[in-house]
């Protein structure tokens, strides 16, 4: 069972990957559902459906520390702690929509696209073409969907501006822009260093995504002599070393 579970979560077989590939799909499907039912009102069908991820999450989370070769260091990483957080929140029926929006911290798994990216190995490939910016949209994304959880946690008892999910996500979005309205603001030292945080880092990650969005188009495919990792779509030969390429699935059109 054990080697089941590592061909899994860290073998390069097709079936691995696979199902890497889905348990990808399944973290973005979750924060789809955490998101989209914040806003409509909380019956049998959902707390059902919290429970089926509750106990799906938490089946992950006991796998990936029974493969775990170094077991302490598991305990020691922030992804097995806001796991945690998380399978609570799903499944014990905590105080108000506050701490169920807990579940959100589940958006730091989405982080681990690198995993599934790694696996894709063909330089033809779309994901492996738009490697970065996949992961810059990750990034951005997670971090909005944190803060968003950060700002609601933190206000909606003290600051009448902030009622729901959506006027945390709409003064997150407006300060990571730095366009900042001003109908919705953080008071007090919390508030604003709270708004700091989210200038600070927002917006190196949106000039990154920014960044990956619009430079000329590279392939990635490592020179065997210098190792530089990018070149142009029609390279022959290595800028930096001079050495002859051989990049396979791309050609000159």
């Amino acid at each position: 069972m054990i080697e089941l579970l590592r061909d899994l979560y860290e073998g390069q077989t097709e079936r691995g990957q696979r199902f890497r590939a889905w348990l990808l799909a399944f973290d973005i499907l979750t924060l789809v559902f955490i998101v989209g039912t914040s806003f409509t009102e909380r019956g049998p069908a959902i707390e059902a459906i919290d429970v089926l991820l509750g106990i799906l999450i938490l089946l992950d989370l006991l796998a990936r520390f029974a493969i775990s070769r170094h077991r302490g260091r598991e305990l020691l990483r922030l992804s097995t702690w806001t796991d945690v957080v998380a399978i609570v929140s799903f499944l014990a029926p905590l105080t108000g929509e506050a701490a169920g929006f807990l579940r959100v911290l589940r958006t730091l798994r989405i982080l681990h696209t690198y995993t599934v990216l790694n696996d894709i190995k063909d330089p033809g490939h779309p994901i492996s073409r738009n490697e970065e910016v996949i992961l810059a949209i990750a990034n951005l994304g997670v971090f909005v969907f944190v803060m968003t959880a950060i700002v609601y946690e933190t206000q909606h008892w003290t600051n009448p501006d902030i009622s729901n999910y959506a006027d945390a996500l709409y003064f997150t979005v407006t300060a990571l822009t730095t366009t900042g309205f001003g109908d919705i603001t953080l008071p007090g030292t919390l508030g604003r260093m709270l708004t700091v945080l989210i200038m600070i880092f927002g917006v190196t990650l949106f000039l990154r995504l920014a960044q990956v969005l619009f430079r000329p188009n590279k392939v990635r495919f490592a020179c065997p002599t210098c190792g530089l990792l990018r070149h142009d779509p029609d390279a022959v030969h290595c800028k930096a070393c001079g050495t002859l390429l051989n990049i396979p699935n791309e050609g000159t059109d």
